[in-house]
């Protein structure tokens, strides 16, 4: 199971779940505060307060950043 962590109208969130629909990943979407001070959630996973974040619990993976996040699902996934 895959969760995404995004924000509405954030372009980088938006990009990563565009590649896990064209993948075929099924995901759950966690939608965060627009606000950083208000992302508590997102810090205890990952560390920092920064969306998108990708949980993928088959590879125990955690990672932020969009960049990296699309890197690895081409080649986890692809």
């Amino acid at each position: 199971m895959v969760t995404l962590y995004e924000l509405d109208g954030c372009p980088y969130c938006e990009t990563v779940a565009d590649r896990l629909e064209e993948l075929d990943i099924e995901y759950e979407s966690v939608w965060v505060d627009a606000l950083h001070s208000d992302r508590d959630e997102v810090k205890r996973v990952s560390g920092q307060r920064g969306v998108p974040v990708i949980i993928d619990d088959d590879y125990g993976v955690t990672m932020p950043e969009s960049e990296h996040i699309l890197e690895y699902l081409e080649q986890t996934y692809a």
